[in-house]
């Protein structure tokens, strides 16, 4: 099953007629206190952590994508989208036309950061307050087209910090409703058509329901559990954890396509974030590698070398 996003006014006739409720295929993002919560969360996890200079690092992002989303809101009417671009990703990070707005994030995060972050990281950021509109235009289009060497690491982190901002403004004014079908590559982001950064099974009116999370647009979208997230298999599906087997993250691995997913449990701790706490369990990612296995998501503080 694949998942679609169409007009508000199609799903709701189409679940009058049937007069049946249904698992909500996709959770478009709150962006109220997202960011605050996950600078907090990236505090919590750098005690006692082995990378805690980096995980705090990411904290001051995070905190300076939460004033840029203060300081720059993003109005705009995506109906259009919706009956415009049937059987496509309203937001697909390849073809999307993106405005200059992110650009002006951009410059509110470097704004932002420039007091707070190490020396090497100032470098990086006077480089890109003074790179051409056309410069970064192309770096954009080299992430976004997941040809990262394209891109320095040091330069990275902070494009994409302020595209995900964007793109995560964009989705949250999507005035659409999920709809689940037949198709493929449900392990792509229905919205923006980016990679997951993680899965998380979660409480509340969600109990026990797994979704993947975006690393990109940070839209959430429901996948069954006892199910691989990359190839949809399920006969070869191992669980890895560093602690004990009831850590709130674990690796999900599959032994038929031989990749691998994070899984957090709310259940086992509330305040897991799905892009934090999969950064500060890099650890596991390690082991994951020794096992023989390929990480099948991408964590937008921690971009491949190539």
């Amino acid at each position: 099953m694949s998942i679609r996003i169409v007009p508000k006014e199609q799903l709701g006739k189409e679940q009058s007629e049937k007069g049946i409720s249904f698992i909500p295929p996709v959770l478009f993002p709150n962006l109220k206190n997202l960011y605050q919560r996950r600078a907090e969360r990236f505090q919590t996890l750098a005690k006692d952590n082995p990378f805690a200079n980096y995980l705090e690092f990411a904290a001051e992002i995070v905190k300076a994508q939460e004033k840029a989303l203060h300081d720059n809101p993003l109005t705009i009417d995506l109906a259009p989208l919706l009956t415009q671009q049937v059987g496509v990703t309203p937001l697909d990070r390849k073809t999307f036309k993106r405005s200059k707005h992110w650009h002006a994030l951009l410059a509110s995060i470097i704004a932002e950061l420039r007091p707070v972050v190490p020396e090497s990281a100032t470098i990086a950021l006077e480089n890109l307050s003074k790179a051409s509109e056309n410069e970064l235009e192309e770096m954009a289009t080299a992430l976004l087209n997941d040809e990262y060497s394209k891109v320095s690491a040091d330069k990275s982190v902070f494009i994409w910090a302020a595209l995900s901002l964007y793109w995560a403004q964009l989705a949250a004014n999507i005035p659409g409703k999920a709809k689940t079908e037949y198709g493929e590559n449900r392990q792509f982001c229905p919205v923006c058509n980016s990679m997951p950064v993680a899965s998380m099974v979660q409480i509340g009116t969600t109990q026990g329901l797994r979704y993947l999370h975006c690393n990109l647009c940070e839209t959430q979208w429901h996948v069954v559990r006892i199910k691989c997230t990359n190839c949809e298999l399920t006969g070869k599906l191992n669980y890895w954890s560093l602690d004990s087997e009831n850590a709130p993250v674990k690796a999900e691995s599959c032994g038929d396509c031989g990749s691998y997913l994070k899984i957090l449990y709310q259940e086992k701790d509330a305040n897991v974030d799905a892009v934090a706490d999969d950064l500060a369990s890099i650890v596991l990612d390690a082991k994951m590698e020794e096992e023989g296995f390929a990480r099948s998501s991408i964590n937008p503080f921690l971009f491949p070398n190539e």
